[in-house]
């Protein structure tokens, strides 16, 4: 497999000229000094950097920028400083978060291809094409995307959906090394961004609607060689596999497939765990961890420190991997070293991030399914929407959730936390399955409705993490499946399906910028950086990802939306 991206990346290279000389084809090239190296004491202070280092900018999981210069009163005079169309054959959905370190820009598409960019110019100084062959997009569950790449050393990092985490030359786009975790079109995946921590690159299995097991590893950034992997279904004998039938977990779901976050002060490692398998919960009776959960991980071995089972026993598809943000709040009168956490389920959550306790759980949308907590935390839920084999139910949210992966932003000093969201709800049929690999393993059959009393699918809606109300909301007829960044000059920059990207007031929900059209609608997450002195906001448009293969009605009226991908960059205009 090694020797067939190697070929891939060099029939790539005599079709553009070695990555060398694509870079001084531009009239620039790049001596080794200019790219800073990403050391661990980089990404534990990147909050303090002018880039956008990881997948979220900061290991807090926060996607918040500090950067002031573009701010409310100003805004309004944001142009577009450079684009960049991709290849006309990429029309699937651009998921990815622009990541810059210094003035280098990366980003990833659909396919798994890495663009490297000048983040001033707009000048491509290389790309990386592995070539994935059709068994790769086989078993990809909601279109052929990637979300993006880490940097660490000198090195980008990129999961492939081939099962291939490959390490990246960041100056010239050169294979470093590439290691093959696990087979394609079997049922596992990989569509995330990979974290970089000290000494380790982490990476969460896709594939949860496909009978596999789910897990997170890490591997040695230096030659792809695997430090640990933990499981998040329990094997049997192991403590939680009494959760669960004789059996079952060996095919249990719990794919791991966002990005996790870290606590640097504790060690901490946080990250979410999806549905369990299959779908039908008649088949697996218990609570089935460690299914819709959020794990404290030890980095150093993968051990877990708590968890916190946001859904019990789902049937609904309401995973458990939305990004957990670190974040301190004041409940009640109380402290919080926190995590704040928007479930699919429709619950925002604050968890104490040293116990794993729950603080307060509160509704964001209609929820019918899981109706509340208990004073200790544990998860009700209405029996009767509980579907068996030839019965059919209605519930709300719907499988996609109150809030899918995007991107949540929090701002610290505001204290509010922007959430797209979602308003679905849906019939859920039963039907009998039994596992076999490589096909969807699920017993039910579904479909999309609108939420009652909604205004619309989409919304992006502001909550105060204090007390969990919300403050502003922003609706759409579309859904909303685009991610937030929030900075410190008051602004939430979000983009929509309608092909804006908005610069709403944090503080009052106001839009306050709206950009020209695009060439296509937003579902991926903006990111905010400055380069000499100037501050820039970068986004990826291109429609695609899990609406238009799984959302009836909400498919339907975002059926025109065009296709095909493109980097857009802004920055304030000075004429």
């Amino acid at each position: 497999m090694r020797e067939r991206a190697v070929s891939a990346f060099r029939m790539t290279s005599r079709g553009l000229g070695l990555a060398a000389a694509l870079m001084l084809s531009g009239g620039m090239a790049y001596a080794a000094a200019d790219y800073p190296v990403v050391t661990f004491d980089r990404l534990a202070n990147a909050q303090s950097d002018p880039g956008w280092l990881t997948y979220y900018r900061t290991y807090n999981g926060q996607s918040h920028s500090p950067l002031t210069q573009i701010n409310t009163s100003n805004v309004a005079n944001l142009k577009q400083a450079w684009a960049y169309k991709f290849p006309d054959d990429l029309k699937q959905g651009f998921e990815a978060t622009p990541i810059v370190n210094g003035d280098y820009l990366f980003v990833s598409t659909p396919k798994d291809n890495v663009y490297a960019f000048n983040a001033k110019t707009g000048e491509q100084l290389w790309k990386f094409e592995p070539k994935l062959g059709p068994e790769s997009f086989k078993t990809a569950c909601c279109d052929v995307i990637n979300r993006g790449v880490a940097l660490y050393g000198k090195n980008v990092y990129v999961a492939m959906l081939s099962g291939e985490v490959a390490a990246i030359d960041a100056q010239t786009g050169n294979l470093v090394w590439q290691k093959q975790m696990f087979d394609p079109g079997l049922g596992y995946a990989f569509s995330l961004a990979p974290l970089a921590l000290n000494g380790s690159i982490v990476v969460g299995t896709s594939g949860g609607e496909y009978g596999i097991r789910g897990y997170i590893a890490a591997l040695n950034p230096e030659d792809g060689s695997i430090q640990w992997k933990r499981y998040t279904i329990p094997g049997k004998g192991d403590k939680g596999s009494e959760t669960w039938p004789d059996g079952m977990q060996d095919h249990g779901g719990g794919a791991a497939w966002l990005t996790g976050t870290y606590d640097v002060s504790s060690n901490t490692l946080y990250w979410g765990v999806g549905n369990p398998g299959p779908w039908l919960a008649a088949l697996r009776p218990g609570d089935n961890l460690y299914s819709d959960s959020l794990l404290a991980l030890n980095p150093s071995n993968g051990s877990i420190k708590w968890h916190y089972q946001f859904t019990r026993n789902d049937t609904w598809d309401y995973d458990g991997v939305n990004t957990p943000i670190l974040a301190k709040l004041t409940y009640h009168g109380k402290n919080y070293d926190a995590i704040v956490h928007a479930d699919r389920n429709g619950f925002f959550h604050a968890i104490d991030r040293t116990t794993g306790k729950l603080i307060y759980a509160k509704a964001f949308v209609k929820t019918e399914s899981v109706t509340g907590y208990t004073k200790d935390g544990q998860p009700i839920a209405d029996a009767s929407k509980y579907p068996k084999a030839g019965t059919t139910i209605e519930t709300c949210p719907s499988f996609l959730g109150g809030k899918n992966w995007w991107s949540v932003s929090y701002d610290p000093s505001r204290h509010i936390a922007v959430v797209p969201t979602l308003h679905a709800c849906m019939s859920l049929s039963g039907k009998s399955v039994s596992y076999m690999e490589g096909l969807p393993y699920l017993g039910e059959g579904f479909e999309i409705k609108p939420e009652p009393g909604s205004e619309g699918y989409g919304e992006l809606q502001a909550i105060d993490v204090n007390t969990g109300k919300k403050l502003w909301s922003h609706w759409t007829k579309m859904p909303w499946n685009g991610g937030v960044a929030t900075t410190s000059g008051g602004l939430a920059f979000s983009g929509s399906l309608d092909g804006h990207l908005y610069a709403f007031d944090t503080a009052t929900g106001k839009v306050l910028w709206t950009s020209p059209q695009l060439a296509s609608g937003i579902i991926a997450q903006p990111s905010v950086f400055e380069v000499d002195g100037q501050e820039y906001v970068a986004v990826l448009a291109g429609y695609g990802g899990a609406n238009p293969i799984w959302g009836g009605p909400m498919a339907d009226v975002a059926k025109d939306v065009p296709r095909g991908g493109t980097l857009y960059v802004f920055a304030l205009n000075h004429d």
